[in-house]
This record gives C-alpha cells, structure tokens and sequence, in this order.
C-alpha cells in the first residue's frame, strides 16, 4: 500500500484504543460462547478414532440402552392399511371418493377409497388391531412400539431410500449403519461392523446408498453378504496353500509396519493396513458364520429355512444369518425384505394387483422375521438389541383408477421398534380417520433416526462430521427422539 493512501476502516478502527478493547471483548465472549457450549454438548463431537483400529469399540455419548442394531427393511413401501394401522373408517366409506381428496396422485388418477384387503383383530393383552397378511407378527405385538405418524420428504422410491437410510434424498451421503460404525466400531473386530444382507430377489432401489459411507471414512461402508451370496474374494486362490498364505501375510504385515513408522501421519495407510487385516481375520470366522449346517432341524424349521422355494428359504436362511452376526457382536445388520422397483412382483410396491402381490411377500416375510424376533429373546440378545422394522414411506387409502392397487404416500405410515430400550405395546401418533395424513405426534423420518441413535447412547446434534466445510449430521439440522417410545 502506498504510504499516503487512506488506511482500510478495519486497520483504523483497530488503531483508536476504544474500538480495539470492544473487538477484543467480542471476539473473548464468542470464545467463551463456545467453551460454554462445548461444555453442555451443544457442539459436534468427532469420536476418537485410532486409524490403525478404525474398527474398535468407542464409548457413544451417554449410557446406552442398545449395544446394537437389527434393521429389518422392507423394500417397495408397505401399506400400512393392509398391516399395522387400523382404519374403520376405509371399510364404512369402501368404494366412495375420498371427502376432498385428490383427483391426481403420483401415478396418476385417484380412485375411491379401498377398504383394507385383509381383515383386522385384536392381538395380544394390548388388544392392538393387526392384520391377518403378517399373523406371525401380529403375535408379537405387545412387545413392539409402533409409530403410526411417520413422513417421509419424497414420494419416489429410490429418493425415500435414500431419505430412511441417510437422512438425505439426495445420493452422496452415509448411510446410518456407516455413522453407526464410525461413532462406534464394534464389538468384533474380526468381523465388520456394518452387514447389509440383500433380498435373494436382488438389491433394493437406492442400491449402495442404502449401506454406503458417503463422504465419511470408506472402511464404515456396510459389506454386503447373504446366504446365497457370501463374501467375495475371501477363499485363497487356487495353488496357494494356507502356509504360503500366511508367510505371505506376514511379510506384507512387517513391510507395512515398516512403512508405517516411516509415515506416521499417513492416517489413509494405516486405515488401508487395518481393512486388510480385517479381511485376513474374516477368512477364518467368516466361513463359521455362513456355515448354517451347524443349526439345529427344529431352529431350521421355525424359521422356514427349510422351504424348497429359493426366494422364501432363502430369506429364512438370511434371516438366521442375521441372527449369527447379530450374536456374534456385529454392531449394526441392516436386513432387506424386497427388491428393486419391478411393478411390485419382486417387493411391496402394490400399484395395481396388491393383494396378489401382497399374498406372496407376506409368505417371505412374515414366518422368518417373527421367528428372527423370538429366537432373539430366547438366547437373551434382545435385551442389548434394537431390532427395528421399517419401510420408505406408506399407502394411499384409495385405489388408482381402473386398478387394484394403492398408490404412494409419504405424509402418514407406519414403522416399529422393539428390543433394548423400547417401551413395548405401546403406539405413538395418528393418521387421519382415513390412513392418508399424520394428524397426531407427527414425525418426520429425522425422529425415527434420532431414536436410534439415542438407543445406542449417541446424541443425533452432537455426531457429525466435517465435509466440505459443513459438520454434516444423519438428521442434518432436524430430528427429535420419539419419547414416547422409550422404555
């Protein structure tokens, strides 16, 4: 600057005695500001994460009622109106127009209103109406805490995935088991701590978005494996014996070390050296995990695993599966009932055959699951699991026009928790007389995320993380813990 030339306002405010002391009193109570807040937990809180064990089991923010998650989604968005939400009114106004309803829906014209296509009746000492599509289920409802008020942000498919499973329509963030994983680990260090077990019918809509990492770490990425896929790339190759493997292991291991020490503050290759160990350790307790032969007839039976059909057995077999990571500390399985979109024949997107449609993935569904629950609480894990059941949003209470089938509906359904922590026979919110709007306690997807992670001991406003110059969060700036479903 040339010395002559006029001094900026900002230099000539700090010259003046009086203007310096008020900035610097400023800028001290912003920084006490922040020191306050940070002290009441009001400020993000990025876990401490060793990148030589990314994997390793962290304390959450508070004491946990969960030490683990088992999410068991459905594909395609059920109707609530033909399972868990109970409106009498849909069987008085049974083929009459909605009182003013829409003429246009998301697929195109509305119908009359459908009464519910399976009879409803009382279940349990709760006494809670339930439908006769999931009897197996139904059976265990004075254990589960339903919230009849959800909403979702989208009314398309892939979209709302993405929304359940992220906390965002948009693709490009992490799923919740991956947030899960990175303010946790897990408790098994030999096995991931993140499982998503697809639908022998294929992956759902979203597809990796449903179990990604996004911009978080890659190694909280959920590794997909089922009973009719297993882990790939984990069998040695052939004419490589298990000796010269693990000689080859080691002198991989030691020439790793060695590198590391030589680049201390490479955080990426210590992470890279921990996803390879990881996948060593995998080799060995892996194959004990997928081998189901050890079961016994009876636990086969109850399951349905015994089935000839590919589809049912096989999500019967998934759902064991689920049941050994699961026991075997694996914090967070994220189950799938249901493929990709396909006119509802491969999952529950009940446009125009419903009752057809909903016959058969009820058939898959429902045996399997309710037993997945009960073998749960018998070998005690369900008391330190949350075992959640859900679905991308919910149905119209009319049929589309000239079809029999409901259309979607993301401003009223229904999902359920049960398991560690979860007030059990209990329901929370309302939709309207007619099923097609959360009227009561309404509760955006960002409350039913935050639950789950308040189960684990996780406060949703405090675990974030830095992308982009944003501290990212699951529920972004949204989401309140549904207190009414707390044990």
């Amino acid at each position: 600057m040339h010395p002559f030339s006029p001094e900026p306002p900002l230099r000539r405010s700090l010259l003046d005695r009086r203007a310096f002391l008020g900035e610097a009193a400023t800028a001290l109570s912003g920084v006490a500001l922040a020191s306050l807040l940070d002290g009441q937990g009001a400020l993000g809180a990025v876990p401490a994460i060793d990148p030589a064990r990314p994997f390793a089991a962290r304390a959450g923010h508070f004491a946990p009622r969960a030490k683990r998650v088992l999410v068991i989604f459905c594909a395609g968005a059920v109707s609530q109106l033909e399972t868990w939400d109970w409106k009498p009114h849909l069987v008085d106004w049974d083929d009459r127009p909605l009182p003013g309803g829409p003429a246009v829906t998301f697929q195109g014209p509305a119908g009359n209103l459908a009464r519910p296509r399976y009879a409803f009746r009382p279940r349990g000492q709760t006494g809670k109406m339930v439908s006769d599509l999931i009897p197996h289920l139904a059976e265990l409802t004075d254990d589960i805490a339903f919230v009849h008020s959800l909403t979702s942000r989208t009314n398309t498919h892939g979209p709302a995935e993405n929304f359940l499973s992220t906390g965002f329509a948009a693709d490009g963030f992490p799923s919740l088991g991956a947030w899960i994983g990175y303010a946790l680990g897990t408790e098994n260090e030999n096995l991931p701590a993140f499982v998503a077990i697809p639908d022998p019918r294929g992956i759902p809509q979203a597809s990796g978005n449903n179990w990604g990492p996004g911009f978080l770490p890659a190694e909280f990425q959920g590794t997909t494996w089922s009973s009719t896929a297993p882990i790939r790339h984990l069998a040695l190759p052939a004419g490589i014996s298990a000796g010269a493997d693990r000689a080859g292991r080691d002198l991989l291991a030691r020439l790793e070390r060695r590198h590391a020490a030589a680049h201390p503050a490479d955080t990426a290759l210590s992470a890279r050296i921990a996803a390879y160990e990881l996948a060593a350790r995998m080799q060995l307790a892996a194959p004990g995990i997928a081998d189901l032969s050890t079961e016994s007839a009876a636990t086969l039976r109850a399951y349905g695993a015994d089935d000839p059909d590919p589809v049912r057995g096989g999500f019967a077999r998934n759902c064991i599966l689920a049941r050994r990571l699961v026991e075997q500390g694996v914090r967070f399985v994220q189950l799938f009932n249901g493929a990709y979109a396909s006119g509802g024949e491969l999952n529950w997107d009940g446009h125009s055959k419903l009752r057809e449609q909903y016959d058969r993935h009820a058939a898959i569904l429902d045996r399997p699951a309710a037993a997945l629950i009960r073998d749960l609480r018998a070998r005690g894990l369900l008391a330190d699991t949350l075992v959640v059941w859900c679905t991308e949003f919910g149905r119209m209470p009319y049929f589309q026009k000239g079809a029999q089938g409901r259309d979607h509906n993301p401003d009223g359904f229904t999902c359920w928790m049960t398991g560690a922590g979860v007030k059990p026979g209990v329901s929370v919110g309302r939709t309207d007389d007619f099923g097609a709007k959360a009227v009561e306690e309404i509760h955006p997807l960002y409350d039913f995320n935050a639950t789950i992670l308040h189960l684990l001991g996780i406060d949703h406003e405090r675990l974030t993380f830095r992308h982009n110059g944003v501290e990212r969060r699951l529920t972004d700036v949204h989401g309140h813990v549904i207190r009414g479903i707390l044990a």
